[in-house]
């Protein structure tokens, strides 16, 4: 994550954008990966001209989930926390990927209890 200082609150859909892709490395950085085939100065302008209500360009929800996966990834949770906020939800907590996989083998083990304690009941009513 760069060191760039994020707000706590931000006004606006495209403020939280900004705040996360400047985090990230700046328009950029962030509009060159997003638009490889553009020179760096484009990509960048592009982006920049997303983020701002008056101007005509605006992202795709595919260029938007782009941006927010990105942030997580880079640790920054600004943009989820905004729309989370907007939305009515508590503040995202993002998931440590070692934590969920470890979850997730918990509840197969679980799972494969259950199922083999419903073959014996079952074996049982059979027999």
């Amino acid at each position: 994550m760069m060191s760039n200082q994020i707000p706590l609150f931000v006004d606006d859909y495209h403020d939280a954008v900004r705040h996360a892709v400047e985090a990230m490395g700046g328009f950029k950085r962030i509009g060159h990966d997003m638009k490889p085939d553009m020179t760096v100065e484009a990509a960048g302008r592009w982006l920049a001209d997303c983020c701002n209500p008056d101007k005509r360009e605006k992202l795709s929800l595919s260029e938007l989930a782009y941006i927010r996966k990105a942030a997580r990834q880079a640790g920054v949770h600004v943009l989820a926390a905004y729309e989370a906020q907007a939305a009515g939800y508590a503040e995202p907590q993002p998931i440590n990927p070692e934590d969920e996989a470890a979850q997730l083998q918990r509840e197969f083990i679980a799972s494969v209890k259950a199922l083999e304690a419903l073959q014996a009941r079952m074996a049982r009513t059979h027999a």
